[in-house]
């Protein structure tokens, strides 16, 4: 069994923006965000967030309780955090209403820019008009294990210049890490192994589905 990394084992989060700044919401909801946490077994790490924008990466995700349990997580911490979601799935009247509340984001895969070219535009709008924006990934793309992770998160936060927050899942623990985040170079490479650090001996709820932190290769869904 994988031994889970902890600070005492001499590990050191990865930190590239050492100015933090901590957005909440109301009390209220965090500390009953917090107390669900608890009652679940889970305990948050939290270490601020660094600035009003940027990609969070959210893993392992081998499991539907991953969702929910990030749900409590973005409340507890205060961050109003987006993931992007498919834009038929809005058009239903009760769905699309609580999606949106939960912080779904509309994206239309028909447009020629594509994902990524839309996330970059809307980083580009938000930084303009000074509107906080985070964008929650599971790089992944799903709970099966895959060959490796899709990219599209990389670009975005890349050409965007934004941090990319990295947040742990470690079902090992029942520990959800918020307290890295790095500067990507565009070297891909060089970039993963820093973020392969990063996931060192976190584990999954289902360990075998956990896929491997590099990039996906070329061809492959």
């Amino acid at each position: 069994m994988t031994k889970a990394v902890n600070e005492d084992d001499g590990f050191e989060p990865l930190n590239d923006y050492p100015a933090l700044e901590r957005v909440f919401f109301p009390k209220t909801q965090r500390t009953w965000a917090h107390g669900v946490l608890r009652l679940l077994g889970w305990r948050l790490e939290f270490n601020g967030m660094p600035g009003p924008w940027g990609v969070a990466v959210v893993y392992p995700h081998t499991s539907n309780w991953d969702f929910p349990i990030a749900m409590l997580a973005k409340w507890a911490i205060g961050v109003q955090a987006r993931f992007m979601a498919k834009d038929t799935l809005f058009k239903w009247p009760v769905f699309g209403a609580w999606l949106s509340a939960l912080g779904g984001m509309a994206i239309d895969r028909s447009q020629t820019q594509g994902v990524v070219g839309q996330m970059i535009e809307h980083f580009a709008a938000c930084k303009a008009s000074g509107e906080m924006f985070w964008l929650g990934v599971a790089p992944e793309g799903t709970r099966k294990y895959q060959t490796g992770w899709k990219t599209g998160f990389y670009h975005i936060a890349h050409q965007s210049d934004v941090p990319l927050l990295l947040v742990r899942f470690d079902h090992g623990r029942k520990v959800i890490g918020v307290d890295q985040c790095i500067r990507l170079s565009g070297d891909m490479d060089a970039d993963f192994l820093r973020m392969a650090k990063a996931y060192k001996g976190v584990r999954g709820y289902h360990e075998s589905k956990a896929s491997p932190i590099a990039a996906m290769p070329k061809g492959h869904a």
